[in-house]
């Protein structure tokens, strides 16, 4: 996909303990990298170690990174939390925890079926509708929050006991879902019940039938090999979930660092995104061979009632904008629709 798709996972640059008084009398800055991953062939640790090896190249030395794959919290809400303790002071999340934090315009992101397609989802992030949600976003938080860049964790698909080839077939089915109540109204007009459950206790989860199913997207499902589970050996294609993940930064803080150590920071962004974006793309079908290669069975999106699933979902978009006073941004999306 095109270098700005930006996708899948958790990232977090740590300048704690690093005053504007102290970088102005250091010739170092040292930065911690992290994400909720502990597999080291997940997209987002190729992406964390590009960026480690940019930065530190492109600043002759003079930024020093460390990377942890999922040592400081798999669940993102840990990682969050640091960073609004101030511990670490940059992250990339799912949108859905700052609604707790008084910024519920985000969720729009959590939208299902709200992007036809990756393609449809870059024309967006990239456009109006990005930089209208970045200067929401450091307004509302009072740029405690800024987006630096959007990535992606792929597109999420149901993995369930059963297969899923209509909204009906999920009646009264467990299901585990994002922490997003929009997420969750749509399954639950399916007749699914939404079940919280934490990603790191997932696996466990599946196979002892605390949960009939879930959704995510091939890579993560097949790394954490919840598709040889009986209760994630169906996958369906819903394609309901083009996702977005927020690369967030302390605002204030970017703001104490030098214009040279923020652009070096950019670059390696940028350029860690591009790696990330592309592992992210060619183990989509990698990682579906792989899952079918171990039993896994597949039911393709053109055998699934996709317009079904979309007539629940408009209703659900359309009230949210209406009670966030987004229907303009809704617009902004869908008539750029494939």
């Amino acid at each position: 996909m095109k270098k700005h798709l930006l996708l899948l996972g958790t990232l977090i640059i740590s300048l704690a303990g690093c005053s504007a008084t102290d970088e102005a009398s250091s010739d170092t800055l040292d930065l911690i990298v992290a994400h909720n991953h502990t597999s080291l062939e997940n997209p987002y640790a190729y992406g964390m170690n590009k960026f480690e090896k940019v930065l530190e190249d492109i600043s002759g030395g003079k930024v020093q990174v460390t990377v942890h794959h999922g040592t400081l919290g798999e669940n993102e809400n840990e990682l969050v939390e640091k960073l609004q303790m101030g511990a670490v002071d940059m992250v990339v999340a799912s949108p859905g925890f700052m609604t707790a934090i008084g910024v519920p315009e985000v969720d729009m992101f959590s939208l299902l079926y709200l992007f036809d397609s990756f393609d449809h989802w870059e024309k967006n992030v990239t456009g109006e509708f990005g930089t209208l949600m970045k200067d929401l976003i450091a307004t509302k938080t009072g740029n405690n929050f800024k987006v630096m860049d959007y990535w992606s964790s792929s597109v999420r698909d149901v993995y369930a006991k059963v297969p899923v080839y209509k909204p009906a077939d999920l009646d009264g089915l467990s299901i585990r879902t994002q922490n997003s109540k929009v997420q969750q109204d749509l399954f639950s007009a399916t007749g699914a019940v939404p079940t919280p459950v934490a990603w790191s206790e997932l696996y466990q989860a599946l196979q002892q039938n605390v949960v009939d199913g879930a959704e995510n997207d091939y890579t993560n499902l097949m790394l954490k090999e919840h598709h040889k589970t009986t209760n994630g050996k169906y996958i369906s294609e819903t394609h309901h979930d083009f996702t977005t993940r927020l690369l967030l930064m302390n605002g204030n803080a970017y703001d104490k660092l030098s214009a040279e150590q923020q652009a070096w920071i950019e670059e390696a962004i940028d350029l860690a995104t591009q790696e990330h974006l592309s592992k992210t793309f060619s183990m989509f079908e990698e990682s579906k061979q792989q899952v079918i290669a171990d039993g896994a069975v597949v039911i393709p999106f053109d055998e699934i009632d996709i317009a079904e699933f979309k007539a629940l979902a408009i209703p659900i978009q359309d009230k949210f904008a209406a009670d966030n006073e987004m229907e303009a941004y809704l617009e902004l999306i869908r008539k750029t629709s494939n």
